[in-house]
């Protein structure tokens, strides 16, 4: 009895000690990343920028109010994900329809998978659109995205014209470009 009852007292005293650590982490890197004042990553919004590397190692910068002329297709995923294997080809496919109107590009959050996982996931896919790494998870966090897939349709002001939390239908994805581009399919 003793001998359970001491077992307990140590897994009890490293859960607390695991937590403890757990939360100094999070206070640390919520304080390491700070969206400017007033950012919210919903529609309506101004997007912020972001500048990361992209899986050929050339930075990117994407976003904010010098976003350009086309439409920006953002889109946050990780490999495990399987939601996103369900939508890669709806996204290459967009890409290749709609790459004179809108900029596609995929941020995987590298903090939350493994980088070579990524990479076999682009090549088994065939996505040929910039694929940024987030590696710090610090995008991530800045755009508040806790679920996989989410995509953001940002216009050319830099305003965020829609937050997806999911996948969405090849179509609905067409209505919402065309929408937004007044492109035609």
């Amino acid at each position: 009895m003793r001998t359970i009852t001491a077992w307990f007292a140590i897994a009890f005293i490293c859960a607390g000690l695991g937590i403890f650590q757990y939360m100094q982490q999070d206070v640390n890197a919520a304080s390491d990343v700070s969206a400017p004042s007033g950012f919210k990553p919903k529609a309506g919004y101004e997007s912020i920028a972001i500048s990361l590397p992209g899986m050929d190692e050339q930075s990117y910068t994407v976003g904010g109010k010098t976003s350009g002329e086309k439409l920006l297709f953002v889109n946050f995923w990780a490999s495990w994900c399987g939601p996103c294997e369900m939508e890669a080809a709806d996204l290459q496919k967009l890409h290749e329809q709609y790459g004179d109107v809108m900029t596609l590009y995929g941020v995987n959050s590298t903090n939350y998978d493994k980088e070579r996982s990524a990479r076999e996931f682009v090549e088994e896919h065939g996505l040929t659109f910039p694929m940024l790494m987030d590696r710090e998870g610090s995008v991530t966090k800045q755009y508040k995205v806790n679920t996989f897939p989410t995509s953001f349709l940002i216009d050319g002001n830099g305003v965020i014209r829609e937050r997806i939390n999911g996948v969405i239908t090849y179509g609905e994805w067409e209505r919402l470009i065309r929408k937004w581009t007044n492109a035609e399919g």
